[in-house]
C-alpha cells in the first residue's frame, strides 16, 4: 500500500488520550474478534478495576446498536495500527463530544452511520461516555 493509499484509509493518527486508546482498543477487538472479546474485558479490567463492568457493558451495547442499525459496514483497523479510519475517528469525536455538545454528536453519529436518525445509539454513546468519565478517563473531545 503507498503512503497516498494507507493516508486515504487511515487519515487520522491514534490519539495520545489514555481512555480514548483504550475505548478504540475496545472498538477494535470487539468489532474483529465479537462483543464478548476477553482482551477487551481483561483491559477494562485492568484500567478501571472492579468496576470494570458499566463501561465494559455499555461499550458492548454500543457496538450491539451500531452495527444494526447502520446502512453499511463500518471500517475498523487493526488494534495495533497506529492510525485510525475515518469511522474510528469520527466515533471518538462524537463520544468525546457527546456530553457537551449533544446535537452535533448526533449529526456526527447520523452521518457515520449512514442513517437520518441515530438517537437511539446517541443515548448508549452518552451512558458509555459518562461511564468513563465517571471512572476518571473522560474522552473529551480535542478542539
Amino acid at each position: 500500500m503507498t503512503v497516498s493509499a494507507t493516508l486515504t484509509a487511515l487519515p487520522e493518527l491514534q490519539p495520545e488520550d489514555p481512555g480514548a486508546r483504550l475505548l478504540l482498543f475496545g472498538v477494535r477487538q470487539m468489532g474483529a474478534h465479537g462483543i464478548h472479546d476477553a482482551c477487551t474485558a481483561h483491559a477494562f479490567v485492568t484500567a478501571f478495576g472492579k468496576s470494570f463492568q458499566r463501561p465494559l457493558v455499555l461499550l458492548r451495547a454500543l457496538m450491539q446498536e451500531m452495527s444494526a442499525l447502520s446502512a453499511g459496514p463500518i471500517q475498523i483497523a487493526p488494534w495495533c495500527c497506529a492510525r485510525m479510519t475515518g469511522a474510528e475517528a469520527a466515533l471518538l469525536q462524537v463520544l468525546g463530544r457527546v456530553r457537551t455538545q449533544p446535537q452535533l454528536s448526533a449529526v456526527l453519529l447520523a452521518d457515520m452511520l449512514g442513517v437520518r436518525d441515530a438517537t437511539g445509539v446517541l443515548i448508549t454513546a452518552h451512558a458509555l461516555a459518562n461511564s468513563f468519565a465517571d471512572m476518571g478517563l473522560a474522552l473529551d473531545a480535542e478542539d
